[in-house]
Formats: structure tokens, C-alpha cells, sequence
């Protein structure tokens, strides 16, 4: 079964953004290597720091589009509620993808 994030990334200053995909690994490698033009790469929002998993591409888009229409208070106490250090998430997953790290798919 295929499966979809709703994800969170920011930067150095915390600005964020949210989006979605279903392949969590090849997305945050893109924002990290400022492959994809536009907001993420403009801002340098290359830190991932909260991602659900769902196996319903709905139910990520409606997850996505709820969490863009909360204030950035809320936004926050939903990041810190599961990574309270705003760790790198992505760092653990692209360590453990050694296809993203050279580059090939």
C-alpha cells in the first residue's frame, strides 16, 4: 500500500512550510539541494521537523491544507509535540537512504 506525509520543513530563522508527498525521502533531499525553485529554496528551508504518515492521499491534502490554515502558534505546539528540539528529521532519513545521498534513484 502506497503511503503519503503531510510534512513540516523551516530554516534557521523558523519560517515554515508545509507539504505534501509520497516519497518523504526524495522530497527533503530535493529542499536540502535546493532542487526545487519557489518558496523553499527563495527562504532556504532545508529542515524537516514534523511529518505524518497516512496510507489516503486525501487525507494528507486535508491534513496539509489544515495545518496551512492554522496560526503559527499552533503550527508550533504541533511541531514541538512530536520533536519539542526541532531536531532535523530528515538528517535520520537521509542517512539511512544511501540511494539520496549519491544522488541516483
Amino acid at each position: 500500500m502506497k503511503s503519503y506525509f503531510t510534512y513540516i520543513m523551516t530554516n534557521y530563522s523558523k519560517t515554515l512550510y508545509t507539504g505534501v508527498t509520497s516519497d518523504l525521502e526524495k522530497r527533503v533531499y530535493e529542499h536540502k539541494n535546493k532542487l526545487i525553485d519557489g518558496f523553499t529554496k527563495k527562504y532556504n528551508i532545508d529542515k524537516l521537523v514534523y511529518y505524518v504518515e497516512t496510507n489516503d492521499i486525501n487525507s494528507a491534502i486535508e491534513h496539509e491544507k489544515q495545518i496551512k490554515g492554522w496560526k503559527r502558534s499552533k503550527k508550533i505546539e504541533l511541531i514541538e509535540s512530536m520533536n519539542p528540539k526541532w531536531k532535523d528529521l530528515g538528517a535520520y532519513l537521509l542517512d539511512s537512504s544511501p540511494s539520496l545521498r549519491s544522488g541516483s534513484e
